[in-house]
């Protein structure tokens, strides 16, 4: 499966890749050449470490150039009244009887502790392409869903966009 990213988001993931490439990579280097100097390798908890490090940004970087490369560029082509990527939305759940105000992202950028649902979630797939007003079936899984009504959507502007957290 394919990552779905804004063009932001791929942005923002490009820039992470860089950063790690010239800088976090260096620093990593110097800490394992630093760390052999000591001696020993078996018994060099420094080196040890200092390796780890190292191998764990490596990591980091082929996963974000995988994430890119392999990643289904999504634009959000909503109306201005249609709930669409990055949007605010305030729902209220009729089971519950309460509101609450979620944001839409694309799926590296959810956080749910913070409000932000993942457009590939439940929830942020039912509520895709629908208008203030609109009562929505959640479909959880074949035995389970409820209904949400949506109360508020808040359009993103461009320039908010640099200030949804990054990776």
């Amino acid at each position: 499966m394919y990552d779905q990213l804004t063009e932001q988001d791929i942005k923002k993931i490009e820039e992470e890749i860089e950063y790690r490439k010239l800088v976090v990579r260096k620093e990593a280097i110097e800490a394992v050449k630093e760390a052999r100097a000591h001696g020993d390798l078996s018994e060099n908890f420094e080196y040890h470490a200092a390796k780890k490090d190292k191998n764990r940004n490596e990591s980091r970087i082929r996963y974000l150039e995988r994430m890119v490369k392999t990643a289904k560029v999504i634009h959000d082509n909503s109306s201005e009244d249609e709930v669409g990527i990055n949007n605010t939305v305030e729902i209220y759940f009729e089971e519950d009887q309460e509101t609450e105000t979620y944001r839409l992202v694309t799926t590296v950028r959810g956080d749910s502790v913070h409000g932000r649902i993942s457009i590939e979630s439940p929830l942020g797939k039912a509520l895709l392409g629908h208008k203030t007003g609109d009562r929505v079936y959640i479909k959880v899984n074949d035995t389970y869903g409820y209904y949400v009504q949506i109360r508020r959507i808040e359009k993103t502007r461009s320039e908010d966009e640099d200030k949804i957290r990054s990776f």
